[in-house]
């Protein structure tokens, strides 16, 4: 980088400047070492470059003004530090150069190791480890390859394979046999595909490397798979990276010196203990790449019990000083401990709620910072099944459970056809030897990953931890193929396309696909396992958080059910009524025929016909749900189909039709039926006569409705049970519709329920843009609100969603235009806005009037926090995500607690 000016505007903080609540600036990492630094630990000393930089940089394309002198100051004085000079020829400095954003984004982004080292300082660098020139060449070999594919995209595996053929001349697996000759000519052949793929000779300015090192980690920011990482994890991508220059401490000194990761508590059952990996002369990026497996960190114990015993304190502190669990990185430099890393370790679903409530036991914590902890995302994880073993299923492999769940699928070798096949629905596992941040396309689309080296800190471990994927990792007895796309394991051999199941608990490995059973925490919500008897700790805590979070929310949470047995389960999750019943719903099957016939009939007679006929069955449809959400309100939605849902296909009845003309047969009554339908037809039915207008349109429809609900609630109170219908009329964007509505539904009201003591609402469904904008109108003839979220987006973007999605949304996830589908997560800037407008003028109108939401957005937990902000009463969802929108409610119900308290 080219000298500048010097600014004001400060870019770069000495770690004991900085501390770990300015993650926004000096990124998760840099932000941590500086608090270790400030906690006396041993930190090997360096810089931060911040995020300010970062985003400067890749605004402009160029460093901004005043960042090379800042950088040259800190270096210099990180020279005087250490008494060394970077890259000096007798007594070298080296540093590492990595990546730190303010969320942990393991293995996105660049690091390179070794900086400073060439032809010269790797003579200087032998002699100051005591002659070991083993050494030396092994740090240059390094620097060569992480440089060359970091910094000048030199295709990695070229390096491997001039690693192997150097292993290969010795007779050998493992790279520490090679001797300090091999390792040189290794360094030959390195610099021999540098030029061949850059033209030029690897630099041995030591500056040009650390700036070229520098401008590397700020563009990773936009590399491809950090932007795929950060858009599966919902990263906002305008923080960008901080680069931290920290001074190199070697793993790789011999057998006295090594590398591990530690966790405070396992990362993935919660159980507390002494849990990591350790590699014994070794580099950091050795154990998470997997490329050699690891020990147990327990084994450090019998290797070197001084630091072993130095690292349990540091753990102990630093999660005491956290209050949560640690993921910590180390390095041992000839019996001298070095602190590398310390962050919030990710955990699994499991693991985050039993260390949750382990932390309030242990007074660390109260039970709001408990339940802000955990989320939906991971309690949905939790409620999905495992596998059913029994005699019949054998594993043929064990290796390390890095993350929990169960995958069957078919074996893919590579990330590309993992992709592929999972695009045209298969359900596929991604075997590999280890993985690589390239090969996260492939690990988003599988079921599950596997792989034959790594442990729990591998980078395939990692990575399936933070998306909630199932892996099992270190799994040596399997020798995979890729180029041959098969893996051997106890004498088999399975090929791609066969099928394979992994177990992330256990670590287990089944050849073919091994059957699944409902998960313990479904069994609790169910009520079929008592959590006071439950020996899982994992129940006890889902029970504990579950508990405080119905005590804390105000947002109630009811369902989304159409039966009798969809309203039974939802109540056992904890609905607190039904939020939407589709009528619709009830009429497709056998009932078919008789709304085809109401839609079509051209006289009085027939309509009435078939009303008498449909009455009690809608009645006797009610009477099972309102039996089973005794006491509870029940939202009814009057009938709201596409007319093409109850319809023949007007193609495929035109093409019988013809047949069957054209073989003489009589068919006065199919050109009668499709004469019908091409008056009835419509070219965009879910913009047609549908919803309130069907009602309008065809007399005595919702009226049959109405007395169907008001009958099926007087019976159920006469049994001595207790009915709270909610009549709520679809797709009105104007008052008059609904006026006119009510009007009616009120005289049948009032005929049927008589002094029953039944009391039935009448609402509406908010789901077009214009009942948003005029619900100050609306709210004077409507007792309750419930928006329709999934037709309030459709209309709202103007786009269909059974035609777009598959189209061209994962053309807008990719160019960034939507973080999440607009389907899935609401769109608070458009769609909300109009949710918020329609909630401000409704209450504005009628202070009393109530509140909910029924779309799909009612169990998307980001929603959930949506709905809490502007004032809803309650969301309403598919059943099985009842329990995740009760645990958001809780969660959002806290964390505005919290904010309003600071």
């Amino acid at each position: 980088m080219a000298a500048q000016e010097t600014v004001d505007h400060k870019y770069v903080y000495d770690f004991a400047e900085g501390n770990k609540e300015l993650k926004d600036l000096l990124g998760g990492k840099g932000a941590n070492l500086a608090e270790m630094t400030n906690l006396g630990l041993p930190v090997p000393p360096g810089f931060t470059i911040t995020t300010e930089a970062c985003k400067a940089y890749l605004a402009t394309g160029r460093e901004p003004d005043g960042l090379a002198g800042q950088i040259e100051a800190h270096l210099e004085s990180l020279e005087r530090g250490m008494g060394r000079r970077l890259g000096d020829a007798h007594d070298p400095l080296l540093v590492s150069v990595r990546s730190g954003a303010k969320f942990s984004m393991p293995g996105m982004m660049e690091t390179v190791l070794n900086v400073g080292l060439n032809d010269r300082s790797v003579v200087g660098l032998a002699a100051q480890a005591g002659g070991n020139e083993r050494f030396a060449w092994d740090s240059y070999r390094r620097l060569i390859q992480m440089f060359g594919k970091t910094v000048c995209e030199v295709p990695g595996e070229e390096f491997e394979h001039a690693l192997d053929e150097a292993k290969r001349a010795r007779g050998t697996t493992s790279d520490l046999d090679l001797d300090a000759d091999d390792l040189r000519g290794l360094v030959d052949a390195y610099k021999k595909i540098f030029l061949k793929h850059t033209g030029r000779d690897f630099p041995q300015e030591p500056r040009e490397q650390l700036d070229l090192a520098i401008r590397a980690v700020f563009e990773s920011w936009n590399a491809e798979r950090a932007v795929l990482y950060r858009r599966q994890e919902r990263i906002p991508a305008d923080l960008g990276t901080a680069v931290n220059v920290v001074a190199m401490v070697f793993g790789n000194l011999g057998p006295d010196s090594g590398t591990g990761v530690a966790f405070t508590r396992d990362p993935a059952s919660g159980a507390q203990g002494i849990y990591g990996d350790y590699l014994a002369n070794a580099q950091g990026e050795d154990v998470v790449a997997g490329i050699r497996n690891t020990v147990p960190l327990q084994e450090l114990e019998c290797l070197d019990k001084r630091s072993y015993d130095e690292l349990l304190g540091i753990m102990a502190r630093l999660e005491g000083h956290y209050r949560d669990l640690c993921d910590i990185e180390f390095t041992i430099e000839r019996g001298k401990l070095w602190m590398l890393q310390t962050r919030v370790g990710k955990r699994t679903a499991a693991a985050a709620f039993v260390i949750a409530g382990q932390l309030v036991d242990e007074g660390l914590i109260d039970l709001d910072e408990a339940l802000h902890r955990v989320n939906g995302a991971q309690l949905a994880q939790l409620m999905f099944p495992r596998f059913q073993l029994d005699h019949d299923f054998e594993p043929v492999a064990k290796g390390v459970g890095a993350s929990p769940g169960a995958a069957s699928g078919k074996v893919v070798f590579t990330s590309a056809r993992a992709v592929e096949l999972a695009a045209e629905g298969e359900a596929v596992i991604l075997v590999r030897r280890e993985t690589n941040p390239d090969d996260l396309n492939g690990m988003i689309a599988a079921q599950g990953i596997l792989t034959s080296r790594g442990g729990k800190t591998s980078h395939a471990a990692v990575v399936a931890r933070g998306m909630g994927k199932t892996c099992v990792s270190g799994a040596d007895e399997i020798d995979v193929n890729v180029p041959a796309k098969r893996f051997s394991v106890a004498g088999q051999t399975v090929n791609e396309g066969d099928v394979v199941s992994i177990d992330g608990t256990t670590g287990k490995v089944y050849l073919g696909e091994v059957p699944v059973m409902p998960s313990e925490v479904v069994r609790y919500f169910e009520g079929t396992l008592d959590p006071d008897e439950a020996d899982d700790a994992l129940v006890k805590a889902v029970h504990r958080i579950m508990t405080h979070a119905d005590a804390a929310r105000r947002l109630a949470v009811r369902a989304n059910a159409d039966t009798g047995e969809d309203a039974a389960r939802a109540r056992r999750f904890g609905a607190q009524g039904i939020g939407l019943c589709r009528t619709e719903h009830m009429f497709l099957g056998d009932r078919r025929e008789l709304v085809e016939r109401l839609i079509l009939a051209r006289t009085d007679t027939e309509r009435s016909d078939v009303l008498a006929a449909l009455l009690p069955l809608q009645r006797d449809d009610f009477v099972e749900i309102f039996r089973e959400m005794d006491g509870l309100p029940v939202t009814v939605r009057l009938i709201d189909p596409p007319l093409h849902e109850f319809l023949p296909p007007l193609e495929q009845l035109a093409v019988d039709v013809a047949v069957a003309q054209e073989r003489g047969e009589d068919v006065a009554k199919e050109e009668a039926l499709l004469a019908a339908v091409r008056r009835m037809h419509e070219e965009n039915p879910m913009l047609g006569l549908r919803g309130v207008r069907l009602g309008l349109v065809i007399p005595g429809l919702f009226a049959m409705q109405v007395r169907a609900i008001a009958e099926a609630a007087v019976r159920v109170t006469r049994e001595g049970g207790s009915a709270c219908p909610e009549i709520m009329v679809p797709l009105v964007g104007a008052v008059q519709e609904l006026e006119t509505v009510r009007a009616e539904a009120e005289k049948i009201i009032a005929e049927v329920v008589g002094d029953s003591g039944v009391e039935v609402l009448i609402g509406t469904m908010i789901e077009v843009p214009r009942a948003a904008l005029t619900a100050g109108q609306i709210a004077e003839a409507a007792q309750f609100f419930s928006f329709g979220t999934n037709d309030l987006t459709q209309m709202g973007w103007g786009f269909s969603r059974d035609d777009v999605e598959g189209a061209f949304f994962w053309r807008y996830l990719e160019l960034g235009i939507f973080g999440i589908s607009p389907f899935e997560s609401i769109d608070r800037d458009g769609v909300g806005r109009l949710v918020r407008i329609a909630a401000e003028e409704g209450r504005a109108a009628r202070p009393e009037l109530k509140l909910g939401v029924c779309g799909e957005h009612g169990g998307d937990p980001e929603s959930v926090h949506f709905f809490h902000s502007v004032g809803l009463d309650y969301v309403s969802c598919s059943p099985f995500r009842v329990p995740v929108a009760r645990l958001e409610a809780g969660r959002a119900a806290v964390e505005t607690v919290g904010s309003d308290s600071r």
